[in-house]
C-alpha cells in the first residue's frame, strides 16, 4: 500500500526529522499544506537534500495568489535544490471565502481559471514554452529551465469539472474528506474516464483523510468534529461529502481500532485510490499513546 503522511512543523530541522524518521518507517510520501512555514517549497527542498526515497508533495498550494509561470519557476527551483526526484506539485482553486475574502480576488470561474493555470504549469515544467490567449490568462512564456527529473502535478479536484481537468492535463488529484464511496462514485470513474479519453496513463488519486486508532468512536468522533468541522462548512468540501453520502466532516475521519482502520483504508484502495494521505490526529489524555498507537499501524500497513 502506498501510504503517505501529514506533513509539517515549526523549524526546518523539524521537518528533516520527521521526514528521515517517516522514510525510515516505509512511508511513501509527506504532503505539506499550503501554509507549512509560510511556504512550504523552500523548506521542502531543503528536506529532499536529507532524504533519498520519499515523495515530497503539497497538498495543496493556492493558484489564485500565485501567477502560473512563478508557481512552475517555484517548482522548479525546489525540485533542482532537492537534487533528486521526489517533488509532486498539488495545487487547487482554494475556496472562494478565502480567495474573496482574504485575498480579494474573483472566485466567478474556478473551473475555468484552473484549466488554463494547469496547461500552463504543466506545459512549463515538460520544458515547453507556452502562448495561450485564454479568458483567465494571456501568457507569453518561454520554457522554464529544467529540472533534474519530472515534477508531477496533481490537481485538488472534488468536482466532475475540475476532476476531468486533471485526468486530461494533470498527473492525477489529490483530494481531501473524500470517502470510499465518494471515489469509487465520482473521483476514480470521472478522473480514469478523462485520462483515457485524452490518451493518458491512469491517473493517480491521492486520498486524504484524517485517521486515528482509537476503540472509543464516539470520542474519536467528537476529536475529529473539533480537529476538521471547519471542513464541512466549505461548500467545496460539502460537496465531495455529500458524494459520499455524509453531512459532517468528522464522519469522513477513519476511526476505530486496528482491524477498523485497517478495513477502511483498503477500502479506499478498493474503491480506487492508489495512494492513501493519513493526516494522524489525537484522542484522549493520553495523546502520545493515541499518536503511537495510529502511526504504528500506519507504518505497518505502508510496509506491508
Amino acid at each position: 500500500m502506498r501510504i503517505g503522511l501529514s506533513g509539517g512543523g515549526n523549524t526546518v530541522e523539524r521537518m528533516v526529522e520527521q521526514a528521515t524518521q517517516a522514510e525510515a518507517e516505509g512511508f511513501s510520501s509527506l504532503w505539506y499544506a499550503g501554509a507549512v512555514a509560510g511556504d512550504p517549497l523552500i523548506p521542502m527542498a531543503l528536506v529532499g537534500r536529507e532524504t533519498s526515497r520519499i515523495e515530497l508533495g503539497t497538498s495543496v498550494l493556492p493558484t489564485y495568489p500565485c501567477h502560473p509561470i512563478l508557481m512552475a519557476g517555484r517548482a522548479t527551483t525546489a525540485a533542482n535544490t532537492m537534487g533528486r526526484t521526489g517533488l509532486t506539485l498539488g495545487i487547487g482553486p482554494s475556496h472562494e471565502p478565502a480567495i474573496e475574502g482574504i485575498y480579494g480576488m474573483s472566485y466567478a470561474h474556478p473551473g475555468r481559471h484552473v484549466e488554463e493555470y494547469v496547461t500552463i504549469v504543466t506545459r512549463l515544467l515538460r520544458g515547453e514554452s507556452v502562448e495561450l490567449d485564454g479568458e483567465e490568462y494571456r501568457v507569453r512564456a518561454g520554457a522554464a529551465a529544467p529540472t533534474t527529473g519530472p515534477v508531477p502535478v496533481l490537481v485538488a479536484a472534488l468536482a466532475p469539472r475540475l476532476l476531468r481537468v486533471a485526468g486530461t492535463l494533470a498527473e492525477g488529484t489529490i483530494t481531501w474528506m473524500a470517502n470510499a464511496r465518494a471515489v469509487d462514485e465520482l473521483i476514480a470513474p470521472t478522473i480514469s474516464a478523462a485520462a483515457s479519453t485524452a490518451g493518458r496513463d491512469a491517473p493517480r488519486v491521492v486520498v486524504g483523510l484524517p485517521v486515528v486508532v482509537h476503540t472509543d468512536v464516539d470520542e474519536a468522533r467528537a476529536a475529529a468534529a473539533e480537529n476538521f468541522g471547519f471542513y464541512g462548512t466549505l461548500p467545496n468540501y460539502a460537496r465531495v461529502l455529500a458524494a459520499g453520502g455524509l453531512v459532517a466532516s468528522a464522519d469522513a475521519a477513519i476511526v476505530g481500532d486496528e482491524a477498523a482502520i485497517t478495513q477502511a483504508i483498503q477500502a479506499l484502495f478498493d474503491a480506487g485510490a492508489t495512494d492513501v494521505w493519513a493526516a494522524p490526529f489525537t484522542v484522549g489524555e493520553d495523546r502520545a499513546a493515541s499518536r503511537r498507537r495510529t502511526r504504528e499501524l500506519l507504518a505497518g500497513l505502508a510496509v506491508a
